[in-house]
């Protein structure tokens, strides 16, 4: 049985779904109803699960891991999503994309050259992302270095998205490079975000 959690934290509310020491999905918004919502939204259609009080110690993990993305810290950790209802094409773009460190982004383009595809389709996975924020979709911008989409492409989303990479800037001058399973992905520093 899938169990789920919700915790405020800070202003923000996070909630997980959780089975087996896997994560399924986990969603955060600036309330609790949207939330829920948005965490429901990413779970496989019919898929029960119940929501629990008290949260176990995994979950505890994860909620931490939470708080340290939110607040733009470097932080690791080796939780395992559950990946097998997801189109083969999803699991390759999300697992990809965790190779993008706190302090860099990447481009949907590149993200596409690097799995595959073109960057629309790059574009509709980020926007479906059911591990956000723990599998950085914040972490892709278009190619002009400009901001995109993020959160259904609401104003509001976007504000989200810059404020999260304003707090993850470590002042990184030089693009780089990180391996993945697709091959190699370009990365650029936060700095390069073009302001407007």
């Amino acid at each position: 049985m899938i169990r789920a959690y919700r915790k405020e934290i800070g202003d923000i509310w996070c909630a997980i779904a959780i089975e087996n020491e896997k994560i399924w999905s986990t969603a955060f918004a600036t309330n609790e109803k949207e939330c829920v919502r948005q965490l429901r939204e990413n779970l496989p259609y019919n898929q029960s699960f119940t929501f629990e009080e008290k949260p176990s110690l995994m979950a505890e993990k994860i909620f931490g891991a939470l708080k340290s993305v939110l607040e733009g810290e470097n932080t690791s950790w080796d939780f395992k999503f559950e990946t097998r209802h997801l189109p083969k094409y999803t699991q390759r773009v999300l697992n990809c994309l965790t190779k993008v460190p706190v302090g860099y982004v990447t481009t949907y383009k590149a993200l596409a050259k690097t799995v595959g595809g073109g960057p629309r389709a790059v574009g509709q996975v980020m926007a479906s992302n059911p591990f956000a924020p723990l599998v950085p979709c914040h972490r892709v911008i278009k190619a002009d270095f400009s901001i995109g989409g993020f959160g259904g492409g609401s104003e509001g989303g976007v504000k989200v998205k810059r404020a999260l990479l304003e707090r993850e800037d470590k002042g990184f001058q030089k693009p780089s490079r990180t391996k993945t399973e697709c091959g190699m992905l370009e990365l650029f520093p936060v700095g390069f975000l073009r302001k407007n």
